[in-house]
């Protein structure tokens, strides 16, 4: 290879986005399908190729980032502003099902009875299992700083204990929240009160659980020692995500779980 005179990284050439493009196609198609014909066989399909996609796409990346040193700190750069407009764009996600809530509940309208909580809709009581996943998501926001803090400080030990604490509160969490689906009164298609806390709250579930895999695959890169006090921007940028999901909930909590009830 000829000398490289620049701090850039020219990415060799990669079967995984196109491979990665096809498996959402397929996921989506046979999410179709299951919905429509109640067929399982193509998402099943859609969702383990795209697993394996994603497993391969992201040894690449380790290995580019921890053995190649192709991160170097130009790159890091871009990648912060990447993950920051990723972020943005999320939080622009959101704010659409913000918006859809806000819209129908400040001024109900006659089919909903006038009122919010629409009639005949017994909303969740929010002193119950939302406060104790509040207090969840707030404790595993301060048990991911602490990861970060002794990542920087060199300290593998408190590092893996800190990290293994958040991952467990984020599946804690989500095993509550299911709990919390089965038991509602309502579904997804009891009007716009359904169908917007489902929504909202669903979304913000999902983004835990892409949050506690995160997480997790920073952990297995914790315990082979990938990370060192200079370079460890693959922690940070699961870090940051955290601490989104953890301030969306916030919202989520103090409007549809709270003021909504």
């Amino acid at each position: 290879m000829a000398h490289q005179a620049h701090s850039y990284h020219m990415v060799d050439p990669s079967p995984w986005p196109i491979l990665g493009a096809t498996t959402a196609l397929l996921t989506t198609s046979g999410l179709i399908l299951w919905f429509h014909y109640n067929s399982a066989k193509l998402v099943a399909l859609g969702l383990l190729s795209m697993m394996l996609v994603m497993l391969q796409w992201w040894r690449d990346i380790i290995r580019e980032s921890t053995f190649q040193g192709h991160h170097t700190p130009t790159v890091q750069k871009g990648l912060r502003y990447g993950m920051i407009l990723f972020i943005t764009s999320e939080a622009f996600f959101f704010l659409g099902f913000f918006w859809a809530f806000f819209h129908s509940s400040l001024a109900p309208t006659p089919e909903l009875g006038g009122q919010w909580p629409p009639t005949g809709i017994k909303p969740l009581n929010p002193m119950e299992v939302p406060l104790l996943n509040t207090a969840i998501l707030l404790a595993s926001g301060a048990t991911v700083t602490w990861a970060h803090h002794s990542i920087m400080e060199g300290n593998q030990k408190q590092a893996t204990q800190a990290l293994s604490t958040t991952i467990i509160l984020g599946f804690y969490f989500t095993a509550l929240q299911a709990m919390e689906y089965h038991e509602a009164s309502f579904s997804i298609a009891d009007g716009v009160y359904g169908s917007t806390f489902f929504v909202a709250t669903g979304f913000h579930g999902l983004h835990v659980i892409i949050g506690s895999s995160f997480l997790l695959t920073c952990l297995i890169r914790l315990i082979n020692f990938h990370f060192t006090p200079n370079h460890h921007f693959g922690f940070e940028a699961a870090a940051w995500y955290w601490h989104f999901v953890d301030i969306i909930w916030l919202f989520l909590y103090m409007t549809i779980y709270w003021w909504g009830s």
